[in-house]
C-alpha cells in the first residue's frame, strides 16, 4: 500500500510573502517570528512585518537561532511565544530557524520533559506555522520534521509528528540573491540527498519518485552554476522549487543511512549538515547500484549521469577538498548510525562494515 500526504500550503514567485498576507490574517492576532540574523539583510523580515501590520496584527522577533539548534534555543523560544502571547509562528531562515520553529510551537503549548522530547507523545495542540525558506536545501517549509542537537545522544535527533506541518509556505527565491558560495552549494546538495534519498527508501512510492526525480533533475542540470557560483536569479527560484519538492518526498519515505552517518560527522566535527551529506553520498548511490540497480539506475538517469562514479564526480567538483578522519572515527561514527532508525528505513539495509567502508571511501585521508 501507498500513501502520499502533504498538507502544507505552498505559495511561490517574487513579493509573494507581502502578496500572501491574506493568508496570514487567519491564523492568529500575534506572531512570534522565529529567524536567525540573516532575514534582516535579505529583505525577507522587512516583507513579513509589512504583511503583518497590514493585516493589523501583532509580532514578536526571536532572532536566537544559531546552526543546529538544540533544545535549550527552543525553550528559550517557546518561552518568548508565552511571554508575548503569540498565537501563531513565522519562521524565516534556513533549516534551523525553520526546524527551531517546529519545537517552538510545540513546546508554547506543550509541557514536555527533554527526556521525552523525542519520544513522538505528542497531542495535536500546536501553535499555527507559516515558512518562508531563504535557503534551498532542507526542504523543512514542507515536512512533518524538527532536527534539533541532542547532547544526551551525541547526535542530532527529530521530532517527527504531522501536527508540526507548516499551514503554509512562501517561496521567494529573491532572499537568496546575496547567498554565499559555501551556502548555495552545501544546501543545494542536502537537498539532492533528500531526493535521493527519497528514492532508495522503503517507503518510496510513485508520487514520491515523480517529485524525487523532478528536483534531482533541476539540482543536477544547475550543478555546474552552483559551482561556478554563477547562478541567475530565475536559478535560484528553480533552486527552491527543487528543495521543497525534495522536502515532499522525505515528508512521505523519510531519510536513510547517509543522514544516519553525516549526523556524527555535523556533531563531532561541525560540518554542515548538506556538506556532511555530500560527503558521503556518492559512496552510498555506488553502493546501492550493486544491491538495487533499477532505483539507481532511476537516479542516475534523471540526473543525466551515465554511471554511478559520473555522479560521485558532480558531487566532489561542487566539495572541493574533502575532510578526513581517523580509522578510529570511521569506526565509531558507523557503529552510532548502524543504530540509527534511518537504516531501516534503506530499501537495502547496510551492516555496521557496509556503513564503516562507506565512511572509508569517503574520508579516508588520502
Amino acid at each position: 500500500m501507498q500513501q502520499f500526504y502533504m498538507p502544507v500550503r505552498v505559495v511561490e514567485g517574487a513579493g509573494c510573502v507581502r502578496a500572501a498576507a491574506t493568508l496570514i490574517a487567519p491564523l492568529g492576532k500575534c506572531a512570534l517570528i522565529v529567524t536567525g540574523r540573516s532575514s534582516k539583510k535579505n529583505g525577507s523580515l522587512d516583507d513579513v512585518v509589512a504583511a503583518l501590520e497590514g493585516n493589523g496584527q501583532r509580532y514578536a522577533v526571536f532572532d536566537e537561532v544559531l546552526p543546529n539548534p538544540t533544545i535549550a534555543c527552543v525553550r528559550a523560544g517557546a518561552a518568548r511565544a508565552k511571554e508575548a502571547g503569540a498565537d501563531f509562528v513565522i519562521a524565516i531562515g534556513g533549516g534551523s530557524p525553520m526546524d527551531a520553529a517546529k519545537a517552538i510551537a510545540l513546546l508554547a503549548r506543550q509541557d514536555i520533559a527533554d527526556a521525552d522530547l523525542f519520544a513522538g507523545r505528542y497531542s495535536p495542540d500546536v501553535l499555527p506555522m507559516v515558512h518562508i525558506p531563504t535557503t534551498a536545501g532542507t526542504g523543512s517549509e514542507v515536512t512533518q520534521y524538527s532536527i534539533l542537537t541532542d547532547d544526551v545522544a551525541e547526535s542530532k535527533t527529530s521530532i517527527a509528528t504531522p501536527y508540526i506541518f507548516p499551514r503554509l509556505a512562501l517561496l521567494d527565491g529573491g532572499y537568496m540573491a546575496s547567498l554565499g558560495h559555501n551556502t548555495t552549494v552545501n544546501t543545494a546538495i542536502d537537498a539532492l540527498s533528500h531526493a535521493v534519498e527519497g528514492m532508495l527508501s522503503v517507503k518510496a512510492g510513485e508520487v514520491s519518485d515523480l517529485l524525487a526525480k523532478e528536483s534531482i533533475s533541476i539540482i543536477c542540470s544547475l550543478a555546474k552554476k552552483i559551482a561556478a557560483d554563477r547562478l541567475a536569479p530565475v536559478d535560484r527560484q528553480k533552486l527552491l522549487y527543487a528543495s521543497m519538492l525534495a522536502g515532499m518526498v522525505i515528508a512521505n519515505t523519510g531519510t536513510t543511512a547517509v543522514h544516519a552517518m553525516g549526523y556524527s560527522l555535523t556533531y563531532y566535527h561541525e560540518i554542515d549538515h548538506g556538506r556532511a551529506n555530500g560527503l558521503l553520498l556518492g559512496a552510498f548511490v555506488a553502493f546501492c547500484a550493486q544491491h538495487l540497480p533499477e532505483r539507481t539506475d532511476a537516479i542516475l538517469q534523471a540526473g543525466s549521469f551515465e554511471s554511478p562514479a559520473a555522479f560521485s564526480q558532480m558531487l566532489a567538483d561542487l566539495l572541493g577538498q574533502r575532510e578526513a578522519l581517523t580509522d578510529a572515527e570511521m569506526k565509531k561514527y558507523a557503529a552510532k548510525a548502524i543504530a540509527a532508525k534511518n537504516i531501516a528505513n534503506c530499501a537495502y539495509q547496510p551492516t555496521e562494515a557496509e556503513l564503516y567502508q562507506m565512511l572509508k571511501i569517503s574520508l579516508e585521508e588520502k
